[in-house]
């Protein structure tokens, strides 16, 4: 099994990466139930603005990561909270993502189906669970299953704080959830391998 996390963090590499960090507690936990985790920071590639998954001009690497999507049972998307939303880099991951909606498989399945979702959140403001609901109501619109609190967030509430990699304090709660996300996502996607999902009825 494959998972796939899609780092929308405005950081590009090598900068440290608040989201990236909290995501790892998720990846250690797939990769002890025996998944094969690829990281992407989504800042570091060239994604033109779009909802195609063809490439809209040179240099466009959405079509890479598409088809690092459709290559992974788990997918998990990462983003900062900023004013209270997603990130940008995450939107535009989400309008790219949109032309999967029309995509289907040799059965005539859209292509995210039978394949499971999660989101997770870092900011030192409020505005975690505005994220979690925007992503995974954009991934269930594409047609990947969301199974109950396949999330976890970390943030110290309202107003400007430290980051994620600058304080110990909540990390406990954020680690506990990521763990039990990880177990979610997996146990699901399992599921879904042993009984997959139809197309949809005419």
């Amino acid at each position: 099994m494959k998972a796939l996390v899609l780092n929308c963090t405005l950081k590009r590499s090598p900068d440290p990466s608040n989201t990236e960090a909290l995501a790892g507690v998720v990846v250690e936990q797939l990769e002890k139930h025996g998944v094969d985790v690829e990281v992407v920071r989504a800042v570091d590639l060239t994604i033109e603005p779009g909802v195609v998954s063809e490439t809209v001009r040179d240099g466009d690497a959405w079509p890479l990561v598409h088809a690092k999507l459709l290559d992974a049972e788990i997918l998990v998307v990462a983003s900062p909270t900023w004013l209270g939303r997603p990130s940008s880099v995450a939107q535009r991951v989400l309008e790219r993502m949109d032309a999967m909606l029309s995509e289907t498989d040799d059965e005539g399945r859209p292509v995210a189906y039978n394949r499971v979702a999660g989101v997770v959140v870092t900011g030192n403001e409020d505005g975690a669970h505005h994220v979690i609901s925007e992503i995974s109501g954009a991934l269930a619109d594409i047609g990947y299953t969301v199974p109950g609190q396949a999330w976890t967030y970390w943030h110290l509430g309202p107003g400007p704080g430290p980051d994620y990699l600058d304080d110990e304090r909540g990390r406990e709660w954020a680690h506990r959830t990521g763990r039990a996300m990880a177990a979610n996502l997996h146990g699901v996607a399992s599921a879904l391998a042993a009984r997959r999902l139809g197309a949809p009825p005419e």
